[in-house]
């Protein structure tokens, strides 16, 4: 299923409410001239789910009996019910029960909401909503009368106008270009609309323009916002192609940078590094979006190095390593961003190994807090801090100020290895302490070594340092090296508590030693957006104390001599499965 929403909703303003309510009146029946193809093909599974009255929508669970239910307790779930992303699942199934479903929750939608009512109204939601009937318009009138044809017609010409009128006015960044998409794809569509294409299309190239910068990123730093532009970019090309209208170079230029920019942050089993509010993206989306580009460009695409979006990627072998080397979006995105800095992810072959906990927001305010924090992601934390500090007297939507102001990056290549040394100042002004990070990964794939270190230099930083100290009473700062791992892997202790071993599905074996120190295995969790629970997992955590200026440790997270480089992988997931909720 395509999501276009980010975390959040997309809000509501009273001119959009104003203008929703005006141009439902009088507005004219029109024809369809053409329909594009949907972006997505949806989940089989989901659909099924829909059938049977349970509704999955942003981790939240709603039921209705031959309905759809347009009312949820959060953000997410109300912008991809009004938003219509459920009619993608409905096609999926696309037997004659489905279609009645998705024909009923239109009309219970036109009788409720049509005339300009409800939390439907934003710009990027309407737009959103415009491209879901566009595309599926023809299951949404196959086999009815002609006056809910026409009824369903005149919602088209209603949401273009709107669209026409206040997609100039959405918020910035992925609200708006999804609105001014919407109005596109209406433009195309819809008989009557053709001059609105050419300065339609402008002001989207416009608006992704400013959305990405010039190495491809985006500013909130969530590699799953830039993937969304990036599929609903794809998608208008396509649709543009489909017409006869050649893409913009400028287009095919902005698509050319976020494709090189997803590549580095795809690990090697195709999903993206979970960081700042983002997911692994929906299964396969990445992958038909970066097709439909490279069918595009004529221009090979060079192989992903180095840095983008402020995350730096390691890949040799089969394996995988990701790391936050960048300040966290305090500006662009402080409601949603991570204490995440150098925390990094590993994936093996098809099977993540190392991984953040995940966003929370779905499941609630004390979940979205956990999440954010620093001790829910793959890196150092002193005990009871956060690289950031979250602020707001709002409990629903800290915010996350004062991160690090200083974040180093330095790649360190060689011929037998891919190696990054990372910094940051987070914890300076609280400790008087800088933490830094070396990560190596050998040419073959098979060893990660890892070196992380506090550090205490000049004056004004060990005085800082010796007046926390002085309050453990020479005990220590106590800090933790925590390593989350994926829930489909196995973990246990060995070695007396020196190492512990670490199964994959795929019968790949890693060990993880860390000089000599103790390990605990501490329960964990994974959070996924489309989950209503989170999954348990465990961390790999070593428990330590700061005693002087300088405080080292060492680990290493190899494969076992005997796992080979590459295994045959089959054990998967039977995808037409309806999972339990």
């Amino acid at each position: 299923m395509t999501q276009f929403s980010k975390t959040g909703s997309f809000p509501v303003s009273f001119l959009d409410r104003l203008a929703a309510r005006l141009l439902a009146r009088g507005q004219p029946v029109t024809a369809l001239i053409a329909h594009p193809q949907p972006r997505g093909t949806g989940q089989f599974a989901r659909g099924k789910q829909m059938l049977a009255g349970n509704f999955v929508m942003a981790g939240e669970l709603l039921n209705a009996d031959g309905t759809v239910p347009f009312q949820a307790g959060s953000g997410a779930a109300t912008d991809a019910l009004h938003g219509f992303d459920w009619l993608d699942d409905l096609a999926a199934v696309g037997d004659q029960n489905a279609r009645r479903l998705a024909q009923t929750g239109l009309a219970d939608w036109l009788a409720r909401y049509g005339r300009g009512r409800g939390p439907g109204w934003g710009a990027g939601v309407a737009g959103r909503r415009l491209m879901n009937w566009l595309t599926h318009a023809v299951m949404l009138m196959q086999g009815q009368e002609k006056p809910f044809q026409d009824r369903f017609l005149r919602a088209l010409a209603h949401h273009a106008a709107f669209l026409a009128r206040r997609a100039g006015h959405a918020a910035p960044g992925l609200p708006r270009i999804t609105a001014h998409a919407g109005l596109l794809f209406a433009a195309l569509s819809l008989e009557g609309w053709e001059r609105r294409i050419d300065p339609t299309a402008k002001a989207l190239i416009a608006d992704c323009d400013r959305q990405i910068d010039s190495g491809g990123g985006v500013a909130t730093r969530s590699p799953e916002d830039l993937l969304h532009i990036f599929v609903l970019m794809t998608w208008v090309v396509q649709t543009l192609q489909d017409r006869g209208r050649p893409a913009d170079a400028r287009l095919l230029g902005l698509l050319g940078r976020v494709a090189s920019a997803l590549r580095v942050l795809r690990h090697a089993d195709g999903g993206l590094a979970r960081f700042h509010g983002g997911g692994r993206g929906n299964e396969g989306d990445l992958l038909a979006a970066l097709a439909v580009h490279d069918a595009l460009n004529a221009t090979p695409v060079k192989a992903p190095t180095g840095q983008v979006m402020g995350f730096a990627r390691l890949s040799a072998g089969r394996s995988t390593v990701i790391v936050d080397a960048a300040p966290p979006p305090v500006g662009a995105a402080p409601a949603r961003a991570h204490a995440s800095t150098l925390a990094f992810e590993l994936t093996s072959n098809r099977r993540p190994v190392v991984v953040s906990c995940g966003d929370g927001t779905s499941l609630g305010v004390d979940w979205q807090r956990a999440s954010r924090a620093s001790a829910s992601h793959s890196t150092l934390s002193i005990d009871g801090y956060s690289s950031a500090r979250f602020t707001g007297t709002d409990r629903n939507r800290l915010k996350l100020t004062d991160g690090p102001r200083n974040v180093g990056c330095e790649f360190r290549h060689t011929s037998y290895s891919r190696a990054v040394a990372v910094s940051h100042d987070g914890y300076l002004d609280t400790h008087g302490l800088e933490h830094t990070r070396f990560l190596d990964l050998s040419a073959d794939g098979r060893v990660l070594s890892g070196e992380d270190m506090l550090i205490s230099g000049g004056r004004a930083a060990r005085k800082r340092f010796d007046d926390v100290l002085a309050r453990t009473r020479g005990a220590g700062i106590a800090y933790s090296l925590r390593f989350h791992l994926h829930p489909e892997v196995d973990a246990s202790v060995d070695m007396n508590g020196t190492a512990v071993s670490i199964v994959l599905r795929s019968g790949e074996i890693w060990v993880f030693r860390a000089d000599g120190h103790t390990l605990t295995l501490a329960p964990s969790v994974y959070l996924e957006k489309a989950r209503l629970k989170p999954r348990a997992s465990l961390q790999i955590v070593l428990s330590l104390r700061a005693q002087d200026y300088t405080s080292q440790i060492n680990w290493v997270l190899a494969k076992a001599q005997d796992t080979p480089i590459a295994l045959r992988d089959t054990v998967q997931e039977n995808p037409l499965a309806v999972p339990e909720l």
